[in-house]
């Protein structure tokens, strides 16, 4: 009897569809077992594992590309240069929030300034994005 998990039940193990996987194949993110003689590839629990990494990894903002190169580093056993990886991102992570909050302070200020308007022809909206 042959073991191992079809590319479906990985999909369903991991959470993804079929085109995920291949896509994940085409970009070399996870190896595609060689097809045998009964014509169907076979994917061992740890491709499952590392498709849910890939996941999970994409669930905290890693790009593929990225993810990659965490890949990379784990089978290279580079634990150090893992967590350098991860500080930086973080820190992209933090900048992009702190950017956010400021948009989001910048349009609670437009909308107050377009709320206490007196509704004329010129939206203080527009004005300001408007102006250089």
């Amino acid at each position: 009897m042959t073991t191992g998990l079809t590319i479906g039940k990985l999909a369903e193990a991991a959470g993804v569809n079929i085109e995920t996987v291949r896509y994940y194949q085409r970009l070399g993110l996870l190896n595609e077992p060689t097809k045998p003689s009964d014509g169907y590839r076979r994917y061992t629990p740890q491709q499952a594992k590392q498709l849910r990494f890939i996941k999970r990894a994409q669930g905290l903002g890693f790009t593929l590309s990225e993810i990659g190169g965490l890949l990379r580093l784990d089978s290279a056993c580079m634990c150090a240069d893992t967590r350098e990886f991860a500080a930086r991102k973080l820190a992209i992570i933090e900048q992009r929030m702190a950017d956010l909050v400021a948009m989001q302070e910048a349009l609670t200020d437009l909308i107050r300034q377009c709320d206490a308007g007196d509704g004329g022809d010129a939206c203080p909206i527009i004005e300001v994005l408007a102006a250089a």
